[in-house]
């Protein structure tokens, strides 16, 4: 006898028999009129239990698949025992027609036999002919039961004949019909539909099957975010998703005409280690989907912050040196995300050699071309082409050889080939050659260089990551594979990060993206042999993360390291080793530190010393900035490298510059002056008088032009105190433009004011016109999805603004009503820094304050200034996800510097009492 013969069976978490009984207890208690309420309550109450208990078996077991298998049993079992109280008290028949037979049966997510605690349930009411007006009132009266116990039921009622019409004319009804499962009812009926199914809609449709689901998986994947990395990932819809293994499991199953995944090892889909990791996955992402379901108490798919770190403990992960608990959790995700791609890729492989797919290319934005028959490469007799995919031409191709495993990526790359899923496989299993020697080999480090510095580099060195060899051929590569950062400001893993900086370097050589500014055209200024250093620093730059030292100095340590393995001279590994130690300083300098100080810029020179490192750190934090995610990076910010660049460029250069400050200032003015035709020459003269220099060097062209036609209306409308509302749908912030008389408590009432209306602020800036108006530009985060409705919540932050400016509120108690933080950032622990420096500045003295973001921080931070008899000469505000970094340059009220060392314990103390008081 087998093991699995003497078995216990899992106890039913809803006895179908116990269900009954209670039920028919409920019949005689009740009278017609209360006994619906009365069993739709009941039955609501026994799933409530029930869904405990399967909780408390997914803690104790940690078997998502189990648990989905146990939630599925308990909502058939439900249905059972709705069904035949319904039949036996509601609506008996005595003696059925031909035409009252009828099949209960699930289909779509519940057909498959597994779901979350919250998952919607979908049935199907089958039926031989048309509906009869018992059929109704079966169907009607289970779909009200459940209903009434607050279930989300999706259903049809249908003939046979109308399931295989709609199931040919839509595909989302035949995916749903193709994982029909039957619950109760009279079998034959359904038995029926599956033979009438496969023969009528499946029977040579394949290929158009497999087209419509690839197509809407990539749609999934394009409004998902394309990448399977971000660090909120949805567990159903998400690339590497649990979607992504129905779809792989519906085409199979289509195709392939199986029932189990097993039976995909049969066909020589998969092999055993394949089939393993299958079902691997499945029961890792069904506890992940089970327990977000679980905490959230509702059905939520989506991974957020605020979930991470509880998922992480149930599910048993800790800390480790370096890594949070939470950081783990989402690597393992990451990770058998990636195991789902790689068995979705062997199975289209299979698909494109029975010809159910279309021909795979490297990029598919490059034209398609005609694929010829299996044919040689001329460099390397190890690789042949085979439908435009590079392939092994021997099985022990890499043992004989093992810079073959560097050599095919390149060979790939040159000649815009996909990669034949069985020589992946094969790379898989030879990972254990990439050893020292193949490291330190300067043939396949060479190759590597290669790799990194052409075109396709991202392309080719995702599919390297992907097959293991990027992280074993370089061991500190691998050690960030799929590792997150817990934190709201990275949208991808560090791994996916470094890769997507890649690309866009190599956009920035092709210049096709406009939008990254002075980088542009500085890639193409620089020394041909730093280059690949450059290509090299962007491929290192975070490889650090994770480590308990400090990422770039550690970073800079491991860039010694390597340099001389890939060919660096010593000069080019200084070079690779300092652009990371400072990869963060430029960024840091621009976005919170006045650019108009002159101490700034000095400092800043002191820590670049030439001018083609600054070009290349630069161009290094373009790129690292635009690859953090989405509407990360905008015009605001490449205005202040620009800024930055070109304020340090003639103090390296010794005072000259091909492009001095003045002759910018007067080139920006010329270039506002000739977008704005439409007013009299007078009137843009007048304008220009009353901004400072510094302004048209910072502001970027577009906000320009919208202060000046601002700041025009209000001087028409004889107003000192005006604002305007501008929705960034780029970055999906809100930005309230403030016009009002300057004065040293200006920002804080701004920022109070926003905290009094809900606000939070997440950038500002601060400019002041020569005739005593400030012009500031406060940028929040947004709330509403639809744009009236975010412009309607604007203008009344805005009109509270006006309001506080003109002192019609008293913002203290208004903004201590509204003190309440919000989840997301309650998810996150930072420590609080404040940091006081004189040598920043030669006028005044730099505070800069780091902590928690929470709506109304700035108002405290201003406020609290303004208590200690400091005047704010200029604030630069900058939020990174849940980390506040706002930096005030001040003086005392005697306009000097704070020197005396008990004047500044005093100020840290005050600033840092700010978060001890909300954390507790």
């Amino acid at each position: 006898m087998s093991v699995a013969a003497l078995k216990t069976p899992e106890p039913e978490l809803l006895d179908p028999a116990q269900l009954a009984s209670e039920l028919a207890e409920l019949a005689r208690k009740h009278r017609d009129s209360e006994l619906r309420t009365a069993v739709s309550q009941h039955l609501k109450a026994r799933l409530i239990a029930a869904k405990k208990e399967a909780e408390r078996l997914l803690l104790q077991d940690r078997h998502g698949r189990g648990c989905a298998e146990r939630l599925c049993e308990m909502h058939d079992a439900i249905i059972r025992a709705v069904y035949d109280f319904t039949r036996e008290h509601l609506y008996p028949s005595e003696n059925q027609s031909d035409a009252e037979r009828m099949a209960i049966v699930a289909t779509g997510g519940y057909g498959r036999g597994l779901m979350a605690p919250f998952s919607d349930i979908d049935l199907l009411f089958l039926l031989p002919y048309k509906q009869t007006a018992w059929g109704e009132q079966i169907a009607e009266s289970i779909l009200y039961c459940l209903w009434d116990m607050g279930l989300t039921v999706g259903h049809a009622t249908r003939s046979i004949d109308e399931c295989v019409r709609q199931a040919k004319a839509d595909m989302t009804i035949r995916t749903g019909l193709l994982e029909a499962r039957y619950i109760l009812g009279n079998k034959t009926l359904f038995d029926e539909l599956q033979t009438r199914f496969q023969k009528d809609v499946v029977q040579g449709t394949g290929p158009d099957f497999v087209e419509a689901k690839l197509q809407e998986r990539e749609e999934r994947h394009r409004r998902g975010g394309q990448s399977r990395y971000l660090v909120e990932p949805n567990v159903k819809e998400g690339k590497g998703g649990l979607r992504d293994l129905h779809a792989l499991f519906w085409i199979a199953k289509y195709v392939y005409q199986v029932g189990e995944t097993e039976q995909l090892v049969q066909k020589g889909v998969f092999d055993r280690t394949e089939y393993r990791i299958f079902r691997r996955c499945e029961d890792f992402l069904w506890s992940v989907r089970c327990h977000i379901h679980f905490v959230a108490g509702r059905a939520e798919e989506r991974l957020s912050f605020d979930i991470q770190r509880e998922i992480a403990v149930r599910l048993g992960y800790t800390e480790h040196p370096g890594q949070q608990d939470v950081e783990r959790f989402m690597k393992h995700y990451f990770l058998m995300a990636k195991d789902v791609g790689d068995l979705t890729a062997i199975l289209c492989a299979h698909l494109e050699d029975r010809q159910a797919k279309p021909q795979p290319m490297l990029n598919r934005l490059v034209a398609r071309i005609r694929p010829r028959a299996i044919r040689t490469l001329r460099e390397s007799d190890d690789f042949v082409v085979d439908k435009n995919r590079i392939m092994a031409a021997h099985a022990d191709v890499f043992q004989r050889d093992p810079v073959n495993l560097i050599r095919m990526f390149r060979l790939a790359q040159k000649h815009n080939l996909a990669f034949h899923p069985d020589t992946m496989r094969l790379i898989t299993r030879s990972l254990k050659l990439i050893d020292s020697d193949l490291r330190d080999s300067v043939e396949a480090n060479k190759l590597f260089v290669e790799i990194l510095t052409s075109e396709e580099a991202e392309i080719v060195l995702r599919r390297m990551n992907e097959g293991g060899v990027l992280g074993k051929f370089i061991p500190d590569f691998g050690r960030v594979v799929a590792m997150m950062q817990f934190n709201m400001y990275h949208h991808y893993t560090v791994d996916e990060h470094l890769l997507r900086c890649i690309g866009i370097l190599a956009a920035m050589e092709r210049g096709d993206q406009p939008e990254l500014g002075l980088a542009n055209e500085l890639v193409k200024s620089i020394q041909p042999e730093h280059r690949r250093v450059l290509f090299v620093a962007l491929f290192l730059h975070d490889i650090a993360k994770g480590r308990p030292e400090d990422h770039s100095i550690a970073g800079a340590k491991v860039a010694r390291r390597l340099g001389p393995r890939f060919g660096l001279n010593a000069g080019a590994t200084d070079l690779l080793a300092w652009l990371i130690q400072e990869h963060l300083t430029m960024s840091t300098i621009a976005q919170s530190r006045d650019l108009s100080d002159r101490k700034t810029i000095e400092n800043f020179a002191a820590v670049v010393q030439s001018l083609e490192r600054l070009k290349l750190l630069t161009i290094l934090t373009t790129a690292d900035i635009r690859a953090v995610g989405p509407g990360v990076w905008n015009s605001w910010k490449a205005q202040l490298l620009r800024t930055l660049y070109y304020e340090t460029e003639p103090v390296l250069t010794g005072g000259f510059s091909e492009v001095n400050r003045q002759q910018r200032v007067d080139a920006s003015q010329q270039e506002f002056r000739i977008n704005l035709k439409d007013w009299p020459s007078e009137a843009v003269e007048a304008y220009i008088v009353r901004q400072y220099p510094a302004y048209w060097l910072k502001v970027d062209l577009e906000a320009k032009i919208a202060h000046a036609r601002f700041m025009r209306a209000a001087d028409v409308a004889q107003k000192k105190l005006a604002t305007r509302v501008a929705i960034d749908k780029s970055r999906g912030v809100t930005e309230l433009i403030v016009l009002a008389p300057d004065h040293p408590r200006l920002l804080s009432i701004i920022a109070g004011a926003c905290a009094a209306g809900g606000a939070n602020i997440v950038d500002a800036q601060i400019y002041t016109t020569t005739d005593g108006l400030a012009l500031d530009t406060i940028t929040i985060t947004r709330e509403f999805p639809e744009d009236h409705d975010e412009e309607r919540r604007a203008t009344r932050i805005a009109d509270t603004i006006e309001k506080a400016l003109a002192g019609e509120m008293r913002l203290p108690e208004v903004v201590a009503k509204r003190a309440a933080g919000r989840g997301r950032i309650r998810a996150f622990a930072l420590e609080p820094t404040v940091l006081i420096q004189n040598s920043w500045s030669n006028r005044y003295t730099v505070i800069e304050v780091t902590g928690l973001d929470r709506p109304g921080l700035l108002y405290e931070l201003t406020a609290t200034l303004s208590k200690l008899n400091l005047n704010i000469a200029s604030a630069h505000v900058a939020t990174f996800g849940e980390r506040a970094v706002d930096v005030f340059y001040v003086t005392d009220l005697m306009g000097a510097k704070i020197a005396a060392p008990q004047r500044q314990a005093a100020i840290k103390r005050a600033l840092l009492h700010l978060f001890e008081r909300k954390a507790d």
